[in-house]
């Protein structure tokens, strides 16, 4: 894909990549499976290519920050972000504004290096903020209309991997990637 000089500028800064859960992480579907107890508890599913892009951020020479902010709490969302190495994970909250200046602050990452995907209206204000906003091709339209990305992917179908492979390739780094697992 051709990309903008423009967006591409955006995206060599990204040293931070922070993201929504549902209709990002995930297609925004949320499963209530019952307990052995009887209780019933909440899971959702993940895309496996999503996984492995997030971990390529961990490895050395790259090593961008991740974390999630989400509106839900979820145990399922805090066994994939230790999977993939995210620092920051914060769940239960809707305002987002003070996590993702937590986030700014914690890290020493200023928010014109970091790259913000989300879905819905709660994850504009985060647009605002960073030097990079995504939308996930299945967010609302007036997130697309704050973003500076659009993905092609859905959330929880690859919209992630396609946000970190264009990070990677704009920052040079997608061949290491490649030459890694022998895709040259």
């Amino acid at each position: 894909m051709n990309h903008s000089p423009e967006l591409l500028a955006k995206a060599a800064r990204v040293r931070m990549l922070l993201m929504d859960v549902d209709g990002v992480l995930t297609d925004g579907t949320l499963w209530n499976v019952p307990a052995p107890d009887g209780s019933i508890f909440e899971t959702k599913g993940f895309d496996s290519q999503d996984g492995i892009a997030l971990q390529w951020l961990s490895l050395p020479g790259i090593e961008i920050v991740k974390g999630v902010i989400s509106g839900r709490v979820s145990p399922a969302t805090t066994e994939r972000a230790k999977q993939t190495k995210m620092r920051f994970i914060f769940q239960g909250h809707t305002e987002k504004i003070p996590l993702l200046e937590q986030c700014f602050s914690e890290s020493g990452i200023p928010g014109v290096d970091t790259c913000y995907v989300g879905d819905d209206l709660t994850d504009i204000v985060c647009f605002r903020r960073v030097g990079f906003a995504v939308a996930t091709a299945n967010a609302r339209e007036e997130v697309k209309r704050a973003a500076h990305y659009t993905t092609e992917a859905r959330g929880g179908a690859g919209a992630i991997r396609e946000t970190v492979e264009l990070i990677l390739q704009a920052q040079g780094k997608w061949s290491e990637i490649l030459t890694k697992y022998e895709a040259v």
